[in-house]
């Protein structure tokens, strides 16, 4: 694979897909290389299928088992139709979530533990880790009071979730970080969101200095 993965992470609320939206010019400015921008879960018919039986919130008696492989498997076709292909072009891609979501959201936010997540994610992505994984820190309180005034108290099944499950899976973010320090990088989420897009801007432009350095 000659191109680059990069994935982005956060609670919910945490602004990343408005920063994407800012970013993805600003990074294509600055590279020939073409940007390909994508979202899980989704980002392929059959996974953009999966996703909403995930987030239907009318489906509050799904197994939280069951919740954590539909994700795999959206990730798995998500995987083989827009990441791989992509890479394998030579292409930038960028993702908005990937596995360490359902390490956090599933591993943690539903206690499954976050070992059986990876061990189920493992062999969904057969070892296809993003090269850099940037991480918005906001803090649950934060995040979902952000998401009850943007979206006018309109939330999906698991952003109505009680305040102790979004803790749990900040806290399984928080280790995902610790224990990941050279693919992992954290941004503060709660400043100015053109600050945000700064900071997130200035991480990749760094780590992949001779792709994302033309046009500055």
């Amino acid at each position: 694979m000659s191109g680059i993965f990069i994935s982005f992470e956060g609670p919910d609320g945490a602004g990343k897909t408005t920063a994407l939206k800012t970013l993805m010019p600003l990074l294509q400015a600055k590279t020939n290389t073409e940007i390909v921008l994508s979202r899980e879960p989704g980002g392929s018919p059959i996974s953009e299928k999966i996703r909403k039986i995930i987030l239907d919130i009318h489906d509050e008696e799904m197994d939280p088992r069951t919740e954590a492989l539909l994700y795999a498997a959206a990730r798995r076709q998500h995987l083989i139709d827009v990441i791989l292909p992509t890479l394998a072009e030579g292409k930038v891609m960028l993702s908005d979530r990937f596995v360490d979501s359902s390490i956090a959201y599933q591993g943690g936010g539903r206690e499954i533990g976050t070992d059986a997540v990876a061990e189920i994610n493992d062999f969904a992505i057969d070892g296809h880790l993003p090269d850099l994984t940037i991480y918005f820190d906001v803090s649950p309180e934060v995040g979902l009071s952000r998401i009850k005034k943007d979206h006018e108290g309109a939330m999906d099944r698991l952003e109505k979730e009680a305040i102790s499950f979004h803790n749990r899976v900040y806290d399984s973010y928080m280790e995902l970080v610790k224990a990941n320090p050279q693919r992992i990088k954290s941004i503060n989420a709660d400043q100015a969101p053109e600050k945000v897009v700064e900071d997130t801007l200035k991480i990749i432009i760094e780590k992949f200095p001779n792709i994302f350095n033309e046009g500055e």
